[in-house]
């Protein structure tokens, strides 16, 4: 007797385990389940485009110096005498200011020839200094670079234009990639024969691209007009971004 209650015991403990597991599964799994899929069937995901076109209000420009002479003191010396003049010109004839100045390459290097007889040997050295300047009167830049080249730099490379502060137009760009991302997912529940919901979820896709650079102008030394002085047009540049915005179906 003592065998058979305990069998029969065992037996119902088993029987409410697996009742009470079968609860939970109900009523915990099955309906985040059903309803998860059920969501993933009533939504829409696009991806909505923003861009402004805007006159640029400062170019970043970039001057420099290169020079060689016979030993690594003299090559530095003469690049640095060349850097000083070109940075007192900026600051005093054109108003620039030292927080709008900044040396962004400096080196000094053997240079290497090669030939059977002598094998490898330095033949001089070449110093090289750049500074990158930010400038907001765009009317005058082919005139700058005109005096720079004039005071000795004869490294001049591209001029970025750009939006000094691109965050004014931020509320234009997100408001036209709502816009666009709109149209694009009303389209897609129509042609579903559906109707559009609420937003569910918005992310904002930047990678740090703003502003984008519209006009580049690389060469500068060469990019003279038939007066022979140096041409610059800022032309405009572009504030973009992108929204990753899902909706409800109706």
């Amino acid at each position: 007797m003592k065998g058979l209650v305990k069998t029969v015991g065992s037996v119902l403990l088993a029987g409410s385990l697996l009742i009470g597991g079968m609860g939970l599964s109900g009523a915990f799994q099955g309906p985040e389940k059903a309803y998860a899929e059920d969501v993933q069937k009533n939504i829409v995901s696009v991806i909505g485009k923003g861009e402004v076109s805007i006159k640029p209000d400062i170019v970043y420009l970039s001057i420099g110096a290169d020079t060689t002479a016979a030993t690594a003191q003299e090559a530095q010396k003469t690049n640095g005498a060349l850097i000083q003049k070109v940075t007192a010109l900026l600051k005093t004839t054109w108003g620039i200011s030292d927080k709008d100045i900044q040396s962004t390459q400096f080196s000094v290097q053997p240079n290497y020839t090669y030939s059977e007889k002598e094998g490898q040997q330095v033949k001089g050295y070449n110093a090289h200094h750049t500074l990158v300047i930010a400038y907001r009167d765009l009317s005058k830049v082919g005139q700058l670079l005109d005096a720079a080249s004039a005071a000795g730099a004869n490294n001049i490379g591209n001029a970025n234009f750009a939006v000094e502060d691109p965050s004014t137009l931020e509320t234009q760009v997100i408001d036209k990639a709502m816009a666009n991302a709109d149209v694009k997912a009303g389209a897609i529940a129509k042609a579903a024969k559906r109707s559009l919901g609420q937003v569910v979820t918005v992310t904002q896709n930047d990678d740090g691209n703003n502003p984008v650079y519209a006009a580049q102008a690389e060469k500068l030394m060469g990019a003279a007009d038939s007066a022979g002085s140096t041409s610059v047009e800022p032309g405009e540049v572009k504030v973009t971004t992108q929204l990753s915005v899902t909706y409800e179906l109706k």
